[in-house]
């Protein structure tokens, strides 16, 4: 099987999902219990070592109640740098 580097986008997830919880004040353990992941999943999604799903994407951002959308955007970027996806 082809391994491949984690790519940036990963990373950027995993810092939002960050972002949102720790400003809920919530713990990793208590959210993935309220969400029903495993708490060693959640983590590992956290720290950017899983590729997560889009399933669970939309799990964790219903527990943050955000738009799934905002968990891939990066903090970072400019909104005006954007370019939009081809057709």
């Amino acid at each position: 099987m082809k391994r491949t580097h984690p790519g940036c986008l990963r990373a950027i997830v995993a810092a939002n999902i960050r972002r949102y919880r720790k400003a809920l004040g919530v713990s990793q353990q208590d959210f993935a219990y309220d969400i029903e992941m495993d708490r060693t999943y959640f983590g590992g999604i956290e720290r950017g070592e899983r590729n997560v799903a889009i399933d669970n994407i939309e799990r964790i951002a219903k527990g943050l109640k955000v738009s799934p959308h905002l968990l891939l955007i990066d903090p970072n970027a400019r909104v005006d740098n954007m370019e939009a996806a081809p057709d």
